[in-house]
Formats: structure tokens, C-alpha cells, sequence
């Protein structure tokens, strides 16, 4: 949430700042305002957070195409020279791959929210894994086209060196029109924001539901039916990383417990395969995949710790906080008289 959140300040602050750097603070500012929004709009209703999802997701496609038609007009043109060369392998270091994986696999990561609101789906057993297919086929095509097209007129070294990508490829190629690509580039990040704590905040209810976090998450508004403690039990965490970290540190730290995670769960389907094997699964595929997917994500993990120890060790850090967490506020039956006032006290308020 961080991480989309201060690419969502950048961009929204881009028109006003143009052709002049936005000084860090002012985007930290346009970010706490985005993310205030976007937790009060879940807060609220389902309803207008769906409506809002599918009119922020048409205008990042739209936002997409402007950038990918020029590009590509470009491309047919002839502009090829920043392509020369384009998998030499001489200066590439293996130590640098996980974090270099990290910033591109995180365009993909959004194939598994959509498990957080199985229940919220209907006939999930066929919509679910359907809906991942066609969307990861999307998001791949979009992705490589985008990355083409910024190609066709920057070199990779003006194109790690700009703040804000989108911006300086319209500068170049779009004229007077260059202005709105910062505006819709900000919507699409607002669309990713608003997702984001409509699946994340799904995850926390339903943890606490099954008894892994504080009962009071579990708990929905009377009246709006939102998961409204789920919701806003977000807001300090998500408010107080985005003030101290940068995107980059940010995503390295971040990507470090995704992955790592991510690899963990797959391996635990890996023994279950094989140690229930009846288990009902509407879903499956050859075992090769999970397994070479948890490789791939077990390398990029280990391997990120040499390259980058400081953030990846934050990241490692703030997830053993959760192990205290767990045992005083859930594990423990014998807590102190003076935790479980205050536990029952904050569940009664909701």
C-alpha cells in the first residue's frame, strides 16, 4: 500500500509541478491524502468500491493505450537503436537479479488478491482461476508493450534515471497532451490503492475469524457491512512506512516477505499434494509448475540477502514481529487482567 500509494503521490503532483522537480515532502502530502480517501471510500460501502474499481481499472487501460499506440507507431517507424544490444550480458551481475526481479515481478503481483474475496465471488471453483488466466495474459501483454514503447525513445539509462517514466516519454513523444499522462497514470494507482485494501482488508477478517488475529477485526459495520476495524487497522501501518521509506526500499523490503511467503505457501500445496492426496481441488495443475515456481522464488529470497542485507533485513524484522504479537494477543490463555479489558473493551466499541 505504501509502495502504489507514493507512486500515486509522484504522479497526481506531476501537472502542477511540471517541468520542475516536486519536492519529497509535497508527495508524501498528495500520498497521505490519496490513502485517507481510499480508507474512508472502503470504509463506507462495497458498493461504491466496486463501482470505483471498474471505472479507475477502464481508465488505466485507457492510460495504457496512450502510451503503447505511440509507441508502437514509433516502433514501426524504425526506432530501434535503444534496442541494440538489448540482452547483453556483460555487465550483469548475479547478485543483482532478485532486486531487479523484485521491481519487475511486482507488476504481476496482483494475480493473487483475487483468492482474498473467494468468498465474495460467485462459483469461485471456475471464475477464480479463469479470471487469473485472462487477467495475468493481460497484464503481460500491457506490460511488454508498455516497456517497448517507453524504449523507442529513452535508453535504459534515462529511463532508470526519470522519477516518473510515464511523464518523460510523453514529454518527448505527445506534445501539449503530454499533461494528462500523469493524471491517468495517478488513476491507475488509485485504482491499484483501492484494491488493494478492498482484498487485504478481506485477509485480516478472515484471519481473525479463524482465530490468527484480534477478534475485533472480525467484526463488520452494522449498518454498511464493510469490515470496517479490518480497514482501519491498515491506515497507521500503511501511514507510518510511507513516511519513513522510499519506493525502492520500500519494495525491496516488502517484495522480501512476499516472495518469501509466497514460496513458503506454495510449498506447504506441494506436500499436501502428496500427503492428501484426496483432498478435494477444483482446481489443478502438473506439479512441475508449483515446483519450479518455488524454486524461483526461494533464489530471489535467499539471494537478496546478499544483495541488498539492510532493507531485505528490515523486511525480515518486521515479520518476526508478528511471533510476540501472536502469543500475547492470541496464544496465551492466561493474558494479564489488563489486556483482556482492553481487548474486551475495543471489541464491545465495534
Amino acid at each position: 500500500m505504501a509502495v502504489i500509494s507514493l507512486a500515486f503521490g509522484q504522479y497526481i503532483l506531476e501537472p502542477l509541478f511540471m517541468p520542475c522537480g516536486i519536492p519529497p515532502l509535497a508527495v508524501k502530502l498528495a500520498t497521505a491524502i490519496g490513502l485517507t480517501s481510499v480508507m474512508y471510500l472502503n470504509s463506507m460501502s462495497v458498493t461504491w468500491t466496486a463501482r470505483i474499481q471498474i471505472f479507475l481499472t477502464v481508465s488505466k487501460l485507457l492510460a495504457i493505450a496512450i502510451i503503447i499506440v505511440p509507441g508502437m507507431y514509433q516502433l514501426f517507424k524504425g526506432e530501434t537503436r535503444h534496442f541494440e544490444n538489448a540482452f547483453d550480458l556483460s555487465n550483469v551481475q548475479l547478485s543483482g537479479m532478485p532486486l531487479a526481479f523484485y521491481s519487475g515481478m511486482y507488476a504481476y503481483a496482483g494475480w493473487f488478491y483475487l483468492n482474498f474475496v473467494t468468498e465474495e465471488v460467485d462459483n469461485p471453483a471456475r471464475t477464480v482461476p479463469l479470471a487469473i488466466c485472462i487477467s495475468m495474459a493481460i497484464v503481460t501483454s500491457c506490460y511488454v508493450l508498455t516497456n517497448v514503447a517507453y524504449y523507442t525513445v529513452m535508453s535504459a539509462e534515462e529511463l532508470l534515471a526519470s522519477s516518473a517514466v510515464a511523464v518523460t516519454f510523453a514529454e518527448r513523444l505527445l506534445g501539449n497532451f503530454s499533461i494528462a499522462v500523469p493524471v491517468f497514470v495517478a488513476l491507475s494507482c488509485y485504482g491499484t490503492m483501492n484494491g488493494c485494501v478492498f482484498a487485504l482488508s478481506r485477509m485480516f477478517y478472515v484471519a481473525s475469524r479463524e482465530g490468527q488475529l484480534p477478534e475485533v477485526l472480525s467484526m463488520i459495520h452494522v449498518r454498511r457491512h464493510t469490515p470496517l476495524a479490518a480497514v482501519l487497522i491498515m491506515y497507521p501501518m500503511t501511514m507510518l512506512q510511507l513516511l519513513v521509506g522510499d519506493i525502492y526500499s520500500l519494495l525491496n523490503f516488502m517484495s522480501f516477505l512476499r516472495w518469501l511467503f509466497i514460496g513458503v505457501v506454495v510449498l506447504g500445496l506441494i506436500y499436501l499434494r502428496y500427503t492428501k492426496p484426496d483432498l478435494p481441488r477444483p482446481f489443478k495443475v502438473p506439479l512441475f509448475f508449483p515446483v519450479v515456481f518455488c524454486i524461483t522464488c526461494f533464489f530471489m529470497v535467499f539471494l537478496s540477502l546478499y544483495s541488498d542485507p539492510v532493507n531485505t533485513g528490515i523486511g525480515f524484522a518486521i515479520s518476526l514481529t508478528g511471533i510476540p504479537a501472536y502469543y500475547i494477543f492470541i496464544y496465551f490463555n492466561h493474558r494479564p487482567k489488563w489486556l483482556q479489558r482492553t481487548l474486551g473493551n475495543t471489541s464491545l466499541s465495534y
